[in-house]
């Protein structure tokens, strides 16, 4: 334990010269600043992109029929089929570990003909048949009235909910729409509610113009019978969809008649692959920074072991009459690494305040900007990274001052007393 005469040493030692002091921390400083920064910026990206996929359920796969591939069962190859609402019930049944199976229906699509009339109005938008599980899948903020629900499903109510895109280009500012009419491909559908989508996918305009109806009314309205045109399957938190799919694709090609082999003919987009592929591509940006940050920061630690060395040599007197008095070598080397740590660690702090102050400056800046349609937002760093910093800096300063306290011990007072 280091008294107070010790401490008074040390600022004593470091104080002597004061220009050389702070040029030799402003390396430490630096780096340390650096090294936050970049992992701040790194976090503001991660942010940012997570913010487009919208609170989209991630442990999501979207699955979609293709033609087939190879012949199979004397079927020819080049054949279509599609999936039917038995195909939803097999795979909740046959797959463990499964939160939804949606199945879907489309009508329309962007840059689609004039498919929505209402009045004079009309208008190209996506129309889905869909289940009520879907707005836990694909979230969405409603914003006046409700969702479908069950009792839409199983009485196979004519309604919908409409984004507002849809509300914007078949209504006036201002006026109610819930409880009129749209007429979709001829037939008619009471609205219910609104939405509107969260995140930024990379086409959020078109997101708005969507129309949800129930799965049930849109198979009798526009005559799809059971069919099925695609399915959106989340599997639990506990389980990954991506080692889910196999089993999920080896149930519809037995049940369709298809090839085992045939990769085409089911085709999906698995989320939670591309999702896996961003979360590693943050893992390496990370670890860019800390590899950066760390190399700038030992620029600065070097710097801190030649001035110790200075510092050393300087003092050859003193240590050589501490010596003669009985000092032990671990008592010279014991002040010497204080010495090392304390410069280390209190420019370290300053690097670590001084960035904290540039990323609130940051922060209030893009207080009151939408980032929704940004790739970065909230540029921040946790506790972990600064406790992480922090033991850097003392096996910086550790480092730093090894060397100049090995020189220390070495010292024999005879010699170092006939230095003058």
């Amino acid at each position: 334990m280091f008294s107070r005469d010790n401490w008074d040493e040390i600022i004593e030692a470091l104080s002597s010269n004061w220009f050389r002091t702070i040029l030799t921390a402003f390396g430490v400083l630096w780096g340390i600043f650096i090294l936050v920064i970049l992992l701040a910026a790194g976090k503001g990206l991660e942010n940012g992109v997570k913010q487009g996929f919208g609170g989209i359920a991630t442990n999501t796969m979207f699955m979609w029929t293709q033609t087939a591939s190879k012949p199979y069962k004397g079927l020819p190859k080049g054949r279509r089929y599609n999936f039917k609402t038995d195909d939803v019930a097999a795979i909740k049944d046959e797959v463990p570990n499964l939160r939804f199976v949606s199945p879907r229906n489309q009508l329309g699509g962007f840059g689609g003909t004039n498919n929505v009339v209402r009045g004079l109005n009309t208008g190209a938008y996506n129309v889905y048949g869909d289940y009520p599980e879907i707005i836990q899948q694909e979230p969405m903020d409603i914003t006046s009235g409700r969702f479908v629900n069950y009792s839409d499903i199983n009485e196979k109510r004519k309604v919908a909910v409409i984004g507002e895109g849809v509300r914007s280009g078949m209504y006036k500012t201002g006026e109610e729409v819930i409880g009129t009419y749209l007429k979709i491909n001829g037939v008619n559908f009471m609205v219910i509610g609104t939405y509107k989508k969260k995140g930024n996918n990379g086409n959020q305009e078109e997101a708005q113009k969507q129309i949800y109806v129930p799965f049930t009314a849109f198979s009798q309205a526009f005559n799809r019978g059971n069919d099925v045109g695609w399915m959106a399957i989340t599997a639990q938190d506990n389980a990954s969809i991506t080692e889910l799919k196999p089993l999920v694709f080896e149930i519809i090609k037995s049940r369709h008649s298809i090839h085992p082999e045939d990769e085409r003919a089911v085709g999906h987009f698995d989320l939670y692959e591309e999702f896996s592929k961003i979360n590693g591509l943050f893992v390496a940006l990370k670890g860019v920074a800390y590899f950066v940050g760390i190399l700038v920061l030992l620029s600065g630690i070097i710097g801190i072991s030649n001035i110790m060395l200075i510092v050393v040599k300087e003092r050859t007197n003193e240590i050589g009459v501490r010596r003669a008095l009985g000092a032990s070598p671990w008592n010279i080397r014991g002040q010497i690494l204080m010495e090392s740590i304390f410069l280390t660690i209190i420019s370290g702090m300053a690097g670590i305040v001084l960035a904290t102050l540039v990323l609130y400056i940051v922060n209030f800046a893009m207080r009151g900007m939408d980032t929704s349609e940004m790739m970065f937002s909230n540029p921040s760093v946790d506790l972990g990274v600064i406790l992480t910093a922090l033991a850097i800096l003392v096996i910086s300063g550790l480092l730093a001052g090894l060397i100049p306290a090995q020189n220390a011990i070495k010292v024999k007072p005879v010699d170092a007393l006939r230095t003058e």
